[in-house]
């Protein structure tokens, strides 16, 4: 069976990449593979996009495991017939969680940064210089109202950025809509992983509501302004910083 991708998602993908300069000549980029609909649309892409491109660059799927028996041999086996190069790091983060993390706590952070860090241990273990990750604007936008609304600050997510190690972290579908990553899933009916490989489910732990509810309220935005995500986007590259209450910029 042949992959599907549509013109859409690789002009995308395409233009960012060039907007923003993420993959380029000689790269080693590891990229990180939970089994998702996101992750598994970017290693599809990128392949494709190593077959198109004018220059040469490589790249490792690489999956952490949590350490709690987690079976990822479909997902291994789906990136050999793809011939998709793919790797199983394998953690102790769940035992980590049961000693470190309090009860009725949200896990969410805690495995977001454990995971992150051990993204970056084996980036340097596989010589990668740089680390993709599948975030699309759907997460930018949700990011961006949740630290609005719950943090009281104007924050989202890069699509490139230098991580305190030197590793460069990009986002290449960061400006792709998730329906759209959901749409290549389903057409190529790929079999993906969802929320049942996350630790926190294994946990008496209260479950997050913010993401959920700003996700809900983007919705109902969406449909009373339809073009949203086309303005948001724009707006996360025209930023009138000295129009903000910096007291910074007051001291004259």
């Amino acid at each position: 069976m042949s992959i599907k991708l549509s013109k859409k998602i690789m002009s995308k993908l395409g233009r960012t990449n060039a907007e923003f300069g993420l993959i380029e000549e000689g790269d080693k980029i590891l990229v990180g593979l939970s089994g998702g609909k996101d992750s598994l649309t970017m290693v599809h892409a990128m392949r494709e996009q190593q077959r198109r491109a004018p220059f040469s660059f490589e790249f490792l799927a690489v999956t952490i495991s949590y350490g709690m028996g987690e079976n990822y041999e479909a997902l291994s086996a789906h990136c050999k017939e793809y011939d998709i190069a793919h790797v199983v790091h394998d953690t102790n983060v769940f035992d980590l969680a049961q000693e470190k993390i309090r009860k009725n706590s949200s896990f969410c952070s805690f495995f977001s940064r454990m995971r992150r860090g051990y993204l970056y241990s084996a980036a340097e273990k596989y010589g990668c210089n740089k680390v993709a990750l599948g975030h699309h604007m759907d997460d930018a936008a949700e990011s961006f109202f949740m630290n609005f609304i719950y943090n009281g600050q104007l924050r989202s997510l890069a699509p490139k950025y230098r991580a305190s190690n030197g590793l460069v972290v990009i986002r290449p579908l960061i400006q792709m809509r998730e329906r759209q990553l959901s749409a290549f899933a389903l057409e190529n009916n790929i079999q993906t992983i969802g929320d049942e490989a996350c630790p926190a489910m294994r946990f008496d732990v209260k479950m997050p509501h913010a993401r959920a509810h700003t996700k809900e309220m983007l919705s109902k935005m969406e449909k009373e302004f339809p073009t949203l995500f086309t303005s948001l986007n724009a707006a996360f590259k025209n930023i009138s910083e000295d129009s903000f209450f910096e007291v910074e910029k007051f001291s004259l």
